[in-house]
């Protein structure tokens, strides 16, 4: 008896100390500032129709000339996927059809884009929608940008 009550604290203990490790580090991937709830997904392939399936949940973080995308259920501290502003392509915007409104959160909008010829999804609010675009198009002088 006393053995299950010993078990049950170190499982308990273990989940506790789980938990907190995923405060702290979503704490140290904001402290720079400049994050958003973004989620994000392969495209899929032309004439298809949208799903909800594919979408994982995530932050973002502007970082220079860059967005880097951590996933929010993951303990790694380095980003999952890096998007240069360069290298970015803006194909067009959406609101969440079918079973993505279940799959994404409430306010969001999909914004399709390409980054070095593969296609992405972002899923995001609409002010975060707005800042990005307007990251997008503050590239310096002589950098080609395109934003739908």
């Amino acid at each position: 008896m006393i053995l299950a009550f010993e078990v049950a604290g170190v499982i308990i203990a273990v989940g506790l100390f789980g938990l907190f490790l995923f405060g702290l580090r979503r704490r140290l991937i904001q402290r720079p500032g400049g994050t958003f709830d973004c989620s994000l997904r392969e495209a899929p392939p032309e004439g298809t129709e949208p799903g909800g399936k594919g979408w994982v949940y995530g932050v973002a973080r502007y970082s220079g000339d860059r967005v880097e995308w951590f996933r929010v259920f993951s303990y790694a501290f380095r980003p999952r996927r890096v998007l240069e502003r360069p290298a970015i392509e803006v194909l067009g915007r959406r609101h969440p059809q079918g079973s993505e409104e279940l799959a994404l959160l409430s306010d969001a909008v999909v914004l399709a884009c390409s980054h070095r010829g593969i296609r992405l999804e972002l899923a995001m609010s609409d002010d975060a929608l707005t800042g990005f675009l307007a990251w997008l198009e503050a590239a310096p002088p002589g950098q080609r940008v395109n934003v739908a």
